[in-house]
Parts: C-alpha cells; sequence; structure tokens
C-alpha cells in the first residue's frame, strides 16, 4: 500500500529536505551569522550540521556520519570551506565539495573584488550570494560563468527575542559605534608603491571617492583608468579591479573615523567598541570613549544600552550592513548614511535617522537633536524595530535561502 505524501496524493513520496552544512570557528561575526541561518533553518524542517573549522578533523569524521549524497548543501561565508584548506581537499587538489556533489551557496559579505582568486577556481555547482546589488552587476560583469544571486542583505539579531527592549531613557550610552578602525596612512605604502606617476593616479580615485561618496570603486576605477588610457580591455580591467582593494579600505575607513570625529569635536560622547581606535586623531580626545573588543553577542549587549548606534557603511552603494539591523532589534536608533537599497526601505526620522556622507559637518547637530528628544527618539526606535522585526532578521533571510537550496538553482 502507498504512503501518503505531504501534498495528500499517493504514490508521490515528497523527497527529503537538504541536509546543510554551516560553519564555525573561523571568523567569529560570519560564525555566528551561520548560526543565526542554521536555527531558523532548523525550524524550517532541515538537518543541520555545524563544522567547527577549529577542529577540522573532529568535524569531519563527525561530517561524513551526517553526509548523505545528493541530499546535501553547505552554506557559507566568505569562502571558509574552498580557500585552500588541506583538510578539504584530496591528494588531486580537489574539494571535498567537488567529490562529493555537494552544492555550495556562499554568501560574500565584501566586494568581489577582494576574492578574484578564489572565484577563479570554484568548485561545481558553486552559487555566489550577494548581499550588495551592485556587487551582483560586477559578478555578472567579470565572472558571467559564475552562478550569481541571488541579493540577500544582510540582517540582524535581537539578543533576546522573547524580552521587551529597554526604553530609551532607560539606556547607559547616548552613542555609540560597534566596529573596528584603522587609519588610512595604513595603506599608503599601496599608494606609493611604484611611482610618483602611479601614486598621483591613485589618489586621483581616492579624491574622487572622497569628493562623490555615492560612487562605487569600480566606477571611478573605470572613468580613471578610461581617462588615462583611452581604451581598457575587459580582462586588464578585471585584473586591475582585484589590484584596487587597499583603495575601498583607505576610503571606507575615512569616513568610519570623519563621523566618530565629528561627534567627538562637537562635545558628544562617543563610545567605540572595537580595535584601532586610539589611532583616530581628535581636538577632543575626552569625548572618545574607547572600550574593548567584543564579539557579536557582546556588540548586541551594548547595543541594547545605547540610545544612538552609529553606522558608517561599508561602501556598499546598494545593499545594508547587520550593525543597522542588529540596532534596530535591539531597540537603538539607527544613525546612518545610506544606500539605493536603504532609500528603498529605510524612513527618516520615521524607523532610523539617516544623514549624508557629502555633507558629514550635519552629522552632530543631527545626533544633539535626537539625543535632547527622548521621546521622539523612542517612537524613532519603535518604528525601527517593527521594520526590522518585520522583515530583516536572519530568519527573515533563511527562507529565501531555503528556497533556493531545495529548489537546487
Amino acid at each position: 500500500m502507498c504512503e501518503e505524501a505531504a501534498d495528500g496524493k499517493y504514490g508521490e513520496m515528497k523527497p527529503a529536505m537538504k541536509k546543510l552544512l554551516f560553519f564555525t570557528g573561523d571568523i567569529e561575526t560570519q560564525g555566528y551569522f551561520s548560526l543565526q541561518i542554521a536555527e531558523a533553518m532548523k525550524q524550517l524542517g532541515h538537518e543541520i550540521f555545524i563544522y567547527d573549522l577549529s577542529r577540522p578533523w573532529e568535524s569531519t569524521e563527525k561530517f561524513f556520519r551526517f553526509f548523505e549524497l545528493e541530499n546535501t548543501a553547505l552554506i557559507n561565508f566568505n569562502f571558509h570551506g574552498m580557500s585552500g584548506e588541506e583538510y578539504f581537499l584530496d591528494e588531486n587538489g580537489t574539494m571535498m565539495w567537488e567529490a562529493l556533489r555537494i552544492p555550495s551557496y556562499n554568501i560574500v559579505v565584501d566586494h568581489p573584488m577582494y576574492y578574484h582568486h578564489f572565484l577563479e577556481k570554484t568548485p561545481s555547482n558553486y552559487h555566489h550570494i550577494n548581499i550588495d546589488r551592485k556587487h551582483e552587476s560586477y559578478m555578472r560583469r567579470f565572472f558571467p560563468e559564475i552562478k550569481n544571486g541571488p541579493f540577500v542583505p544582510l540582517a540582524g539579531t535581537k539578543l533576546y527575542p522573547n524580552k521587551s527592549n529597554v526604553p530609551i531613557a532607560c539606556r547607559r550610552y547616548d552613542v555609540t559605534m560597534v566596529g573596528n578602525y584603522c587609519k588610512p596612512s595604513t595603506f599608503d605604502k599601496y599608494i606609493t608603491r611604484i611611482d610618483d606617476e602611479y601614486t598621483a593616479f591613485y589618489h586621483g580615485m581616492i579624491d574622487d571617492l572622497l569628493d562623490n561618496p555615492h560612487k562605487t570603486v569600480e566606477e571611478v576605477a573605470e572613468a580613471h583608468l578610461l581617462a588615462e588610457l583611452g581604451e581598457v580591455p575587459e580582462e586588464e580591467l578585471k585584473k586591475t579591479m582585484a589590484a584596487l582593494t587597499f583603495i575601498d579600505l583607505y576610503v571606507r575607513y575615512t569616513f568610519r573615523g570623519r563621523a566618530v570625529q565629528e561627534l567627538a569635536d562637537a562635545g558628544i560622547k562617543v563610545y567605540v567598541f572595537g580595535d584601532g581606535w586610539d589611532l583616530l586623531e581628535c581636538r577632543h580626545p575626552e569625548n572618545l570613549i574607547i572600550m574593548s573588543n567584543l564579539n557579536s553577542e557582546g556588540c548586541l549587549k551594548k547595543l541594547r544600552q545605547t540610545k544612538l548606534s552609529l553606522n558608517v557603511m561599508p561602501w556598499f552603494k546598494d545593499g545594508a550592513h547587520d550593525r543597522i539591523f542588529n540596532s534596530m532589534l535591539n531597540g537603538a536608533v539607527c544613525l546612518t548614511d545610506s544606500s539605493v537599497y536603504l532609500d528603498e526601505i529605510l524612513h527618516d526620522n520615521k524607523d532610523s535617522s539617516i544623514y549624508s556622507l557629502a555633507r558629514m559637518e550635519s552629522l552632530p547637530e543631527i545626533a544633539m537633536k535626537l539625543l535632547g528628544d527622548p521621546d521622539r527618539m523612542q517612537e524613532i526606535a519603535d518604528g525601527g524595530y517593527e521594520l526590522a522585526q518585520g522583515g530583516h532578521t536572519w530568519a527573515h533571510r533563511a527562507k529565501v535561502l531555503h528556497e533556493l537550496v531545495e529548489n537546487g538553482q
């Protein structure tokens, strides 16, 4: 006698959901993201295996007991598991995922220009998941052979899902910045490494981005190369992009530092949680309160005690950052610059407070006005919570990934 399938029809057995593999034990933040998605996938009915990259041989043995041929998939971040780790390669250099025919869904939380060397040797059935729509366009242009998409923006986590958020008026920190800082001059060695002509060329691109912060690095780089050379073959342009990551870092840290400087020098105490902030030069360093670096859960605890959470986008011009949704879900008002995507989902002074990188001098006034009106801040914080809770948790992103994995796209 035939068993009844899930859809109520006889003789049509519904295949089991894919078993899913996730990684922890390397980059803490990405491991934390993986655990949030894994838990949501478990709630959707998937069997989950968490591979600890800090204990590879033990994890590999356990994974082989979990693995099911043709019914296992990998969801990873930033090429974990396919970055040349010896324990994932056989004697011929073939990746485990290739040999076992495991599809991989790699969520890349940086610009693809950082990963050309990995993109040129991806396993079969590799899927590149972008957190920014301009990254998606970049992939379509320079790596058309790779399965690309969908766009899956970063999301947030509420630290205590079953607890109410602390009211704004009862919070400890007026302004926090959660994230690291690096002095832009750190990257001078890459700018000046060739000769004066190249140095001037690189500074021309940097100045263009600083003057026009709505532009992407690849847009500015192509424009300057064409102006200099007249014509650049596509393959040469692709090669050049991979060598310009220092420009992305130089510009993002310039604006991150400037945002904190503007607030501190205007008399606003800014609590910074992360490495490198002792290198930031301010006219009023007494207003820069340098705290210890924290793991993901520690950051969420601080956001839960923050009134105004400062975000400076890491040059994602058509995407989001988890700092935005983490701030909202834990009851802080998110003070952020914007992007094409954020312009579509955020509403200034309703669920967030938005400033412009082109008008950084206005940042202290925005912050002071908010801090002077706790009731208004509470309304914005409540609006932000509703927005993030309604569509920007990792559980929401897991639903997109679930459809992708189950449909084998």
